[in-house]
């Protein structure tokens, strides 16, 4: 399993797409680039094919050393090994995915735009807490609307703050100022024009250095070369 640090930049979530080796290839220039941490998420797929997709993309993720996140699903995320969950409200308890996830697996928690309930999932063994929509999302147009003054407030729970909904690259740094730890992201990343180059842009706000290939890329590049 990963190591849940580093604990800051660009968690990108996956758009919601049934062919998988688009998805990998897309999901494979996003990380290459430097998103530092993956969230699989696909509403419209079934249950077969969620797992597929996840354990494809949990071997992706190994390769380039980025913790790999299942969504809703701690059930799928337990099974195949990934580096963690994420729940939001509806997703079942806090309490019972920590009881069942091994030692050292990252637990995230929606808390829209609610600190009580920031406060209720720190409680319950949470890792990170994220607030959102902070801007109008293409993903999720009729989301709950979050403001700055969450992130400036949640500082005292002492855990990572993830920030979702709406967030371009323009947008972005003033939630970073905020005490955003992470930006959360799904059509800025893969429904950008260029999304290597919409990544740098996103990690700029935190003022990261660019990603270092990983042993694996490495190895590979080698093997391919000439």
């Amino acid at each position: 399993m990963n190591p849940p640090s580093p604990r800051s930049g660009l968690y990108a979530i996956t758009p919601d797409d049934n062919d998988t080796p688009r998805l990998l290839d897309r999901v494979e220039t996003v990380v290459a680039a430097g998103a530092t941490w993956l969230q699989y998420r696909n509403k419209a797929a079934g249950d077969d094919l969620r797992g597929l997709q996840a354990r494809e993309l949990l071997a992706l993720c190994r390769r380039h050393g980025v913790p790999m996140i299942v969504n809703d699903d701690w059930r799928l995320a337990a099974e195949i090994g990934a580096d963690g969950a994420h729940l939001g409200e509806d997703d079942g308890e806090l309490a019972a995915a920590r009881a069942v996830l091994p030692a050292g697996a990252i637990l995230g928690a929606s808390c829209y735009a609610d600190l009580a309930l920031a406060r209720r999932a720190a409680a319950a063994g949470a890792d990170y807490i994220a607030f959102g929509a902070f801007f109008p999302s293409p993903t999720k147009p009729n989301a709950r609307r979050a403001g700055l003054d969450l992130l400036r407030d949640s500082a005292s729970l002492q855990l990572p703050r993830v920030a979702i909904g709406g967030i371009t690259p323009d947008n972005a740094r003033s939630l970073v100022e905020a005490g955003a730890d992470l930006l959360a992201v799904v059509s800025g990343v893969f429904d950008a024009v260029d999304p290597a180059a919409a990544v740098r842009r996103y990690l700029d706000c935190f003022d990261l250095p660019p990603p270092q290939p990983s042993p694996a890329s490495a190895r590979e590049g080698q093997t391919s070369s000439p």
